[in-house]
C-alpha cells in the first residue's frame, strides 16, 4: 500500500489507500480536491447472482453450447448458499466498507505494476497529434517551447485546484487521475514495479527533461519568483539544449527503459550503483514531464504519414531512429519531430486516456494563441546536462535492450486511418448511439473475416466512484451476434436487419450505463479471484475454467478516447493473436488506429481497418436504404 501525504485546511495527515493525491502549492484553495472527493460515493460490489447471470450471457456468443452447460454447472455450485462464491462475495463486501475503493490497488497492481511485459507497446499508449507546419530545427524548438508553456499552464490549474470537475450523465467525475501525471514516473522492480508521485513531496519539482540525440538534461521552468518561464525563454533553452549535445554518438541510456520489467529491474539496480548515475536517474523521475526533441523519420507517403507517427509515438522506430530518445517509465513523455511530427506518449500505471487528452486539448489550444509576453530577457542558466558513466555491464544491458526492441518495432505493425464518409453525427441523426454504431461495426468487421465471434474489450470509466479507473463492456453480445450472422444473409429482409441493428445498439448502450455504474462483470470477477488468492485457499473451479480463459482472451481490445482535437490515440493489442483498436469520433470523420502483431499469420491490421470501413458505410446504407417510417 502506499501511503500519501496531504495537506488540509492546514494540517497535516497521512492517507493510506490507493492514492488520494494533492499537490503542494502555495496559492492553493485548502481542501477544495479533497471536498469533492469526499463528496463522491464508493465503488460497489454487485451482487454475486446478477455477475453470474451475466458472466453466462457474456459467454453465449463466443463458446460453444456444450462448454457453456459445463460452465453452467460450475456456477451453480459457486453461488450455491454456503459455497465458496458467498465467502468471497462477503470478503470483497468487508474489503469494500474499510477502504476508499476496493478495487483500486488491486488494479493497479495486477493490471500495470505486477504486469512484466515491456510497457513499449503492451502497456503504454500513445497519440498522433497533427503534423506541424514546420521542417527545420527552429520550428521544432518554436514549438516545443510553445507546448511546454502550454503544460505548465495547465499544471497551473491542478496546482491550485481550478481544474473544472468533469460530469458524466449530471454526475461529478472523480478528479484524481489529473493529481497523478505530472512529476511522476515508475520505476523498476525485479519482480513488481512502484510508481513514485514528486508532486506530493515538500518541494515540488521544478524542471521538466529534455532529450535530444540520446542525451538527457534538466531544464528550469520556473524563474527564481516562481512565475513559469515564458515561451521565448524556453526557446532560448532548448537552442542551448541543442547546440550542446550536436553529436549522435552518446549510448542510448534511455533505450533501457524498453526492456521486459525483470530484465529492467535487473539493469537498473546495477546503473544505480554509480552516484553520478543516481543522480541523473533520479533528476528524470522527479522532472514535471519529459519533452523529446527526435531526429526526422524517413519519409512516407501522406496516406502512411499518419500510421508512422504512431509507430514514432508507440516505440520510437528503433534503436537507428528515435527509441534511444525516451524514458518510457516517465509518466508523460511529449514527442517533436524535426520533420513536424507531434504527439506524446505515457505510461498507463497512473490514469486513464482522458485526463491525457484534456491536458492535449488544452494544450493545443494553448499553442494557438499568439505570445504577447515579451519578458525581459535575464540571462538563464546553462540547463544541465545529467551524465552517465557506461560501465561496460550497462553497455552490454544496453546493446541487449537494442536487440529486444528492434525485434518490438519489427513486429508491431499500426495502421491510422481517417474513416472520411461520415463521422458522429450520422450515428445521432439516426437516434444511435456513435459509440455503440461504431462497436457493432467492428463486430461486423471481425465476423466478416473470421466467421465467428470473439472476446472484446471496451473500456468502461468508473470515475463516477470515488478513486474509480476502469471496468469492461463486452461489445461482443447475443444481440450483435444475430445482428452480424443476419447482415449478409440474402435471405433476410433490410427491416429484419434493421430491427436487429437496433437491438444490438440498445444491448451495447445497456451494457455500457450499467458498466459505469460499477454493476459489470470483470472486476468484479477479478476481485472474487483476488480474495479467493489473498485467502490462501484454492483458486475456485471457475476460474480455472477454460469459458473463463477465452472470456479473459480479447482478440478485440478497444477504447474509445474522444478528443476535441483532431487526434487519435494508439496502442498495441493486448494477446498475440488480437488487435488493439482506439477511436476518435468528430463530427464528420471517425479517426482510428489499429494495431496487430506482424508474427500472427491470422491477424493484419490493414486488413481490419479495411473491412471496419466497409462495415460502417454499409451499416449506413442499411439505415438509409430502409424506409424511415418503419425505423
Amino acid at each position: 500500500m502506499l501511503a500519501f501525504v496531504t495537506r488540509a485546511m492546514g494540517k497535516q495527515t497521512v492517507l493510506k489507500g490507493a492514492g488520494l493525491v494533492k499537490p503542494v502549492s502555495v496559492t492553493r484553495i485548502p481542501g477544495r480536491y479533497l471536498v469533492h472527493q469526499e463528496g463522491l460515493p464508493k465503488l460497489p460490489v454487485p451482487p454475486l447472482r446478477q455477475t453470474m447471470g451475466r458472466y453466462l450471457a457474456a459467454l453465449q456468443p463466443i463458446i460453444s453450447q456444450e462448454e457453456l452447460e459445463h460452465t453452467r454447472k460450475l456456477v451453480e455450485e459457486f453461488q450455491s448458499p454456503g459455497g465458496v462464491g458467498e465467502r468471497l462475495q462477503k470478503g470483497l463486501e468487508r474489503k469494500a466498507r474499510k477502504t476508499e475503493n476496493w478495487l483500486s490497488d488491486w488494479w493497479l497492481q495486477t493490471a500495470y505494476l505486477e504486469y512484466r511485459l515491456p510497457v513499449v507497446v503492451h502497456s503504454s499508449p500513445g497519440v498522433v497529434l497533427p503534423r506541424l507546419q514546420f521542417h527545420d530545427r527552429q520550428g521544432q524548438m518554436w514549438h516545443a517551447a510553445k507546448l511546454i508553456a502550454g503544460v505548465l499552464d495547465f499544471k497551473s490549474m491542478i496546482d491550485n485546484e481550478t481544474l473544472p470537475v468533469e460530469f458524466l450523465g449530471g454526475k461529478p467525475l472523480c478528479m484524481n487521475q489529473y493529481y497523478q501525471i505530472l512529476s511522476s514516473c515508475r520505476i523498476p522492480g525485479p519482480k513488481r514495479d512502484s510508481v513514485v508521485n514528486h508532486a506530493l513531496s515538500m518541494k515540488p519539482s521544478s524542471h521538466i527533461t529534455v532529450v535530444h540525440n540520446f542525451q538527457f538534461f534538466v531544464l528550469d521552468v520556473y524563474n527564481s519568483d516562481g512565475s513559469p518561464l515564458t515561451v521565448d525563454q524556453i526557446y532560448v533553452q532548448l537552442e542551448k539544449i541543442w547546440n550542446s549535445s550536436l553529436q549522435t554518438n552518446k549510448e542510448p541510456i534511455g533505450i533501457l527503459t524498453s526492456q521486459h520489467r525483470n530484465t529492467w529491474g535487473k539493469a537498473y539496480n546495477n546503473l544505480i550503483k554509480d552516484k553520478t548515475n543516481k543522480e541523473s536517474v533520479r533528476a528524470i523521475q522527479k522532472s514535471i514531464f519529459t519533452v523529446c526533441l527526435d531526429a526526422p523519420m524517413p519519409r512516407v507517403s501522406d496516406e502512411l504519414y499518419r500510421s508512422r507517427v504512431a509507430t514514432q509515438m508507440l516505440h520510437g522506430g528503433g534503436s537507428r531512429w528515435n527509441s534511444g530518445n525516451r524514458w518510457f517509465d516517465k509518466t508523460l513523455q511529449f514527442i517533436i519531430g524535426e520533420d513536424g511530427s507531434c504527439g506524446l506518449m505515457y505510461e498507463h500505471a497512473p490514469a486513464e486516456g482522458p485526463p491525457i487528452v484534456a491536458l492535449v486539448d488544452h494544450v493545443v489550444e494553448y499553442t494557438k494563441k499568439s505570445e504577447t509576453v515579451r519578458a525581459p530577457m535575464i540571462p538563464l542558466a546553462m540547463p544541465q546536462k545529467l551524465r552517465f558513466n557506461i560501465t561496460p555491464e550497462i553497455k552490454k544491458d544496453i546493446e541487449k535492450a537494442k536487440q529486444n526492441l528492434n525485434i518490438m518495432v519489427q513486429e508491431l505493425d499500426v495502421k491510422v486511418m481517417v474513416f472520411s464518409h461520415f463521422g458522429k453525427e450520422f450515428p445521432k441523426s439516426q437516434k444511435m448511439s456513435p459509440d455503440a454504431f461504431i462497436q457493432i461495426a467492428l463486430q461486423l468487421a471481425y465476423y466478416r473475416i473470421y466467421s465467428l465471434c470473439c472476446s472484446t474489450y471496451e473500456s468502461a470509466s468508473l470515475r463516477m466512484f470515488r478513486l474509480g479507473r476502469t471496468d469492461t463492456i463486452r461489445s461482443c453480445s447475443q444481440e450483435s451476434l444475430l445482428f452480424v450472422q443476419a447482415m449478409d444473409n440474402a435471405a433476410k429482409q433490410n427491416q429484419e436487419k434493421v430491427d436487429l441493428l437496433q437491438k444490438a445498439i440498445r444491448a451495447h448502450r445497456s451494457y455500457t450505463d450499467m458498466a459505469i455504474q460499477g454493476q459489470a462483470i470483470d472486476r468484479h470477477l477479478l476481485g472474487l479471484k483476488l480474495q479467493a488468492i489473498e485467502d490462501l485457499t484454492t483458486i475456485p473451479e471457475i476460474f480455472m475454467d477454460t469459458a473463463y480463459a477465452v472470456a479473459s482472451h480479447f482478440n478485440l481490445s478497444t477504447s474509445q478516447v474522444p478528443a476535441q482535437t483532431d487526434c487519435v490515440m494508439c496502442f498495441g493489442p493486448v494477446v498475440p493473436d488480437g488487435y488493439g483498436v482506439c477511436y476518435n469520433p468528430m463530427a464528420e470523420h471517425i479517426n482510428f488506429s489499429v494495431s496487430a502483431f506482424n508474427s500472427c499469420a491470422e491477424t493484419n491490421a490493414a486488413r481490419l481497418s479495411h473491412f471496419l470501413e466497409e462495415a460502417l458505410i454499409d451499416m449506413r446504407d442499411l439505415l438509409m436504404q430502409t424506409p424511415r417510417s418503419k425505423l
